[in-house]
């Protein structure tokens, strides 16, 4: 590694970390993908709806993958930026983008949708999932699991209390999807490994997953920062393991 802490925690921190796109990260972090393939799979049940809904879709890219969006597509977003972002990608491919302030109630009629997606909801509200669905719909979602990347988060804050690890346990959420009405038809969990290679990849994670340290700033953690960097050269890339599932979720007709 050529360049000094300094230079690393200079680009990091100014670099533009709007949107949903990791590819800055290229080179310097990986994390294994679920066997499962989202975007695929979203796809294959976009194809057969014809009115879907894709709830917190970031700037849009996950769902602008898709190779066909059906003639009614709809997406809601809370960041600013996220929702100009995800306007300028999904408007020309004919989805509409909603802003939404991610609290109940969905700004939709009742039985609105017979798809409703997400990749990575901060929040999920069953109760409006299963409003806005038709009878016979479909919520299809890969969620962020508990105690994802607790290593770094752990890090940073020191060791969490059993009840934020257990935060996102796919069981409180099939618990969760059956009381609001639905019923689960297939629930898949994965552990997967994500190594960062230098301290300018974690800062910039943790500048754009906010929720993982809150309030993360260089300065408040540059002793922890410093410390780290010196641990990746000379140990190697730190590991840490995210978790996710994949959540598929019926609603009877």
């Amino acid at each position: 590694m050529s360049r000094t802490f300094e230079e690393l925690v200079a680009e990091a921190e100014t670099v533009p970390v709007d949107g949903w796109d990791f590819s800055w990260l290229d080179g310097r972090a990986t994390e294994q993908r679920p066997s499962w393939g989202y975007q695929r799979t979203m796809g294959e049940h976009l194809a057969r709806a014809s009115a879907a809904l894709d709830i917190q879709t970031g700037g849009g890219e996950v769902l602008a993958g898709a190779p066909k969006l059906p003639a009614l597509m709809v997406a809601t977003e809370s960041w600013p930026p996220n929702v100009a972002k995800a306007t300028e990608l999904l408007h020309p491919l004919g989805a509409v983008v909603v802003a939404d302030a991610d609290e109940p109630p969905l700004p939709f009629a009742d039985a609105a949708f017979d798809l409703v997606t997400s990749r990575h909801p901060a929040t999920v509200w069953w109760t409006e999932i299963a409003r806005v669905l038709r009878p016979g719909g479909t919520y299809l979602a890969q969620h962020v699991g508990p105690a994802s990347v607790f290593e770094l988060v752990e890090y940073f804050l020191g060791p969490q209390p059993e009840e934020t690890r257990r935060k996102r346990h796919p069981d409180d959420e099939r618990r969760e999807a059956e009381t609001a009405g639905l019923g689960i038809l297939d629930l898949r969990f994965e552990s997967l490994r994500t190594e960062f290679f230098d301290i300018g990849a974690v800062i910039y994670f943790l500048r754009k997953v906010i929720w993982m340290v809150p309030g993360f700033t260089v300065d408040r953690y540059r002793d922890r920062l410093r410390e780290l960097d010196e641990k990746i050269r000379a140990e190697g890339p730190f590991v840490a393991h995210s978790t996710r599932f994949l959540i598929e979720a019926r609603k009877p007709v």
